[in-house]
């Protein structure tokens, strides 16, 4: 009994350190949900596992601040994955957040609304209004944050990678209201073995909670992220691993050509094994991924 009263205050001890700089949720639409319906009884968000989220109809935005000895301006919106049908929301999400925190990097966690026509009026911009509204957001409240307008990325995982890659190459088609005319262009991207195209190599179970099973072939090829690209795509950081199986690196493959082509920085890590969904840690390969992240940021000026 005291062996297992012991377990438990260290675990709690633990969380909180972990997690002693997340402030209070915000939500993203204060006034009112835009491409909303209203919301069935039955539709009600909950968390599986402590982890895994769905039904979320009230989307928010979770800063997690770093220590003021730490802070150095950057910030990062994070999207976790879950095909588009639920959210990693403490593995690729309030996890990541505390990486982020230790490098002195302000983090936004996004719970964002998962495509749903019982929520939604047009559920393939759902969740990226919710995205362009979080960057908005923190480019509104950079002061209040001690955070630079122009050092603000976003990170991705799986579909929150689609995400995170659509919102780095839709921005100049802004879905929310925007009086004040503020860029939803993220300053730099980190995918993490993202879904990037709706086309012969795609994560099925994403382009369909996205775009439905009947998408014309416009709506597929303007949610297929490599064929988005310009020149004026923000810089970008990406992972995938060669055996992934469920969603094939050539996603990765194929994004990285085209950045290529538009001239775009970028740097891309592959590794031969470690499958999919493997959050910061991947089981078979010993390097650390969020290293790299790190040391491309600090060559990039957005980490001293």
């Amino acid at each position: 009994m005291r062996n297992r009263f012991l377990l438990t205050l260290f675990a709690a001890m633990l969380f909180s350190k972990l997690f002693a700089q997340q402030a209070e949720p915000i939500n993203l639409y204060p006034n009112g949900i835009p491409n909303s319906k209203p919301t069935p009884a039955i539709y009600k968000e909950k968390m599986e596992n402590g982890d895994w989220v769905t039904l979320v109809s009230t989307p928010q935005l979770t800063p997690f601040l770093p220590t003021k000895d730490k802070a150095n301006g950057t910030a990062i919106v994070i999207c976790p994955g879950g095909g588009y049908a639920g959210l990693s929301y403490v593995k690729e999400g309030m996890k990541i957040a505390q990486r982020f925190n230790e490098i002195g990097v302000t983090a936004f966690l996004l719970k964002y609304r998962l495509p749903s026509d019982l929520i939604m009026q047009d559920r393939s911009i759902g969740p990226l209004q919710d995205a362009q509204r979080a960057i908005q957001i923190v480019r509104e409240n950079a002061a209040k944050w001690n955070v630079d307008p122009n050092k603000i990325g976003i990170i991705g995982f799986s579909a929150g990678g689609h995400l995170a890659s659509t919102a780095g190459t839709h921005f100049d088609k802004v879905v929310i209201e925007n009086k004040a005319n503020i860029s939803v262009r993220p300053d730099f991207m980190a995918l993490i073995y993202p879904v990037i195209t709706f086309g012969e190599y795609t994560h099925q179970g994403s382009k369909e909670n996205l775009v439905g099973k009947s998408a014309s072939r416009q709506q597929v090829d303007l949610y297929s992220n490599e064929k988005q690209i310009t020149a004026n795509t923000p810089p970008v950081f990406i992972i995938h691993a060669q055996d992934d199986d469920v969603v094939p690196v050539q996603n990765t493959l194929m994004f990285y050509d085209a950045l290529l082509k538009n001239k775009v920085k970028a740097e891309m890590h592959i590794y031969q094994s470690g499958g999919h969904g493997f959050g910061l840690n991947n089981p078979r390969e010993k390097q650390d991924w969020f290293a790299s992240l790190t040391e491309w940021m600090k060559l990039n000026g957005w980490v001293k």
